[in-house]
């Protein structure tokens, strides 16, 4: 017996700002929404989903799990989140091909890596 991966819990200062600049970003719905949490999906009944959770303490250092996105033009794509509000961040990963490290409006990292060859 296993189990399913049903969703990703984000700790966030503002859930509803951060859980609309997510659902955005990967083309995602708002499929539950109530003060302090809120959720986004592909679709209603498609798993994983997204739960942003209101935390009152601020994000100080690097996540321990991160997003990782990859679409069809990695540049295209990191100019359009940047424009949207994501930053550049260095992590560590000092100069690698493959990835762009960025942070979403709250500081949390993910990785925007090259398309598949």
């Amino acid at each position: 017996m296993g189990s399913d991966w049903e969703n990703v819990v984000v700790d966030a200062e503002d859930p509803g700002r951060l859980a609309r600049w997510w659902a955005e970003a990967l083309h995602y719905q708002i499929t539950y929404e109530r003060p302090g949490e809120v959720e986004i999906r592909r679709k209603a009944d498609e798993t994983p989903g997204l739960i942003f959770v209101s935390v009152p303490e601020l994000k100080t250092v690097k996540n321990r799990l991160h997003i990782d996105l990859r679409p069809d033009n990695q540049e295209a794509e990191v100019e359009r989140l940047v424009d949207m509000g994501a930053r550049h961040v260095d992590v560590g990963q000092g100069t690698v091909d493959g990835w762009v490290v960025l942070a979403d409006p709250e500081g949390n990292e993910f990785c925007v890596l090259a398309p598949r060859t």
